[in-house]
């Protein structure tokens, strides 16, 4: 069957279950795409066929034995800070070049008990610091839309591989807007869900308090379907929160006649970007005519969502960084005199730019005589959001949104320019500071052809709603149904 590659996970899941199609057909499409793109793209830091190959001759068995389940057989790729027993786990970091975990993230638990197949590690920002996947060791992803634009951070390698069509789905982690961006830049569908409703057991810690593992997709059918394998408690993850969850998939056919979007001034009044405001605009409009009402409301708090977030992030990928010493695992320096000399020279060696600097950032805010004037009062601000958010969806089901303020920039542009870098994330990190869930989904594209997100802001744990609005977006539009012409 032609263009496997380019079938969805429900499509996919639906062939397997009529037998029309084997996993390893599927697993062999995938792999051949990947062969022939990524010497352009480098989505992925490793590719497994071995692997994949023998995960698909097991999920066939599964089908012919009875016991598949929803994914069973569809192809995904992982991002490269998610333990995979017995393979490389790099984080886009010389320091972590050639570590090996003993065991599996929870999230590739699940992957593996539901039938997946794993292709391979996907790229990223070094240790998750970036928003346009080029700080990694091994270096850029390219935008499957244009090869010299960013596909955006820090995810970047997940989302390319899910928009050239060499994944089916593939899973992100999103600090800061890590998810959300990158699906924006590359035209695919993104979750980011509410901290705590995915377990981080086996994810390498960049920011603990900010860090959630999510799904990308090229339609929400494929969100859902992720979203019902993850959101599960994991008692090996002290932050994973017991709560009951739905059937999202449930969601995906519920009309938003009646329901509420809000548009919180502060973010529309920062956008410049015609093409950005042209698509939110015209998304707007197919949210009307569907029956949702849209409110303005006011959300001050997020004007000093940047400053905050860059000092708590860094502070903790500060204290979570400690422990690349060069002594148990990882890189070590080879030349070195004395055990302080070897940590100095290990982490100056294993360490790229943007990682130094969170770290130098964090270690300086932590230090006894600055930690009230820094920390502290990041860690207010990020209260007072929190509390901006809770008072605003008193009033509605979720909050419409800007992704970026401006489609995929070129490689190279921004990466000398840490500032203009992180206001990049300037939309996406209140999202993170107030532990909320938050999509991008295609909204449309750029007068030059580049994909435009649209975001989406649920209540804590109401992931349900932001699949039901986004479902009716899809039924009505077909941004996420072009593909790169690549």
């Amino acid at each position: 069957m032609p263009n496997l590659h380019e079938k969805s996970a429900a499509e996919l899941a639906g062939l397997l279950r009529d037998k029309k199609i084997s996993a390893v057909e599927i697993t062999k499409s995938a792999l051949e795409r990947i062969n022939t793109l990524e010497p352009t793209l480098h989505s992925f830091v490793n590719v497994y066929p071995d692997l994949a190959v023998t995960m698909a001759e097991q999920a066939d068995r599964m089908i012919q034995d009875g016991s598949a389940r929803p994914l069973t057989g569809i192809p995904i790729a992982i991002k490269d800070n998610m333990c995979l027993k017995s393979r490389k786990t790099t984080c886009g970091s010389k320091i972590l070049a050639n570590f090996t975990p003993p065991y599996d993230a929870t999230v590739v638990n699940l992957i593996k008990n539901e039938g997946m197949v794993i292709l391979g590690s996907a790229n990223m920002d070094e240790f998750a610091m970036g928003s346009s996947t080029e700080t990694s060791c091994w270096g850029p992803t390219k935008n499957p839309w244009d090869t010299e634009r960013i596909p955006g951070g820090s995810s970047g390698g997940s989302a390319a591989a899910v928009a050239s069509c060499q994944a089916t789905v593939a899973l992100g982690s999103d600090t800061g807007g890590s998810i959300r961006l990158p699906a924006s830049f590359c035209g695919v569908t993104g979750m980011k869900p509410t901290y705590g409703a995915v377990s981080r057991f086996g994810l390498v810690a960049y920011a603990s308090s900010l860090d959630q593992i999510g799904p990308f997709a090229r339609d929400i059918k494929d969100i859902a379907l992720m979203l019902n394998l993850l959101c599960k408690h994991d008692p090996m993850d002290s932050t994973s929160v017991p709560v009951q969850r739905s059937d999202f998939s449930t969601f995906l056919d519920k009309k938003p006649s009646g329901m509420t979007l809000g548009v919180p001034v502060e973010f529309f009044n920062k956008l410049s970007n015609q093409d950005v405001e042209r698509s939110l605009t015209e998304a707007r409009k197919v949210f009307e005519k569907l029956g949702v009402k849209f409110v303005e409301l006011s959300l001050p708090s997020l004007d000093y969502g940047i400053a905050a977030y860059y000092v708590i992030a860094p502070c903790e990928a500060s204290s979570n960084l400690a422990r690349y010493d060069g002594v148990k695992y990882g890189h070590r320096a080879e030349n070195f005199d004395g055990m302080i000399d070897m940590y100095c020279r290990t982490r100056a060696e294993g360490f790229g730019p943007e990682v130094k600097r969170r770290i130098m950032l964090g270690t300086y805010a932590l230090s006894w005589c600055y930690y009230d004037a820094y920390y502290l009062k990041a860690a207010k601000i990020r209260t007072l959001i929190t509390q901006d958010f809770k008072k605003a969806f008193e009033g509605c089901d979720g909050i419409f949104c800007p992704v970026a303020p401006a489609p995929a920039f070129k490689i190279g542009e921004k990466i000398d320019d840490p500032i203009q870098m992180y206001l990049t994330d300037v939309f996406t990190i209140p999202v993170n500071m107030a532990g909320l869930p938050g999509i991008s989904c295609p909204a449309g594209f750029s007068s030059d052809g580049l994909p435009i997100g649209m975001q989406i802001i649920a209540s804590h744990f109401q992931e349900s709603k932001l699949v039901q609005l986004v479902s009716a977006f899809q039924r009505e539009t077909d941004h996420h149904l072009k593909h790169p012409a690549i």
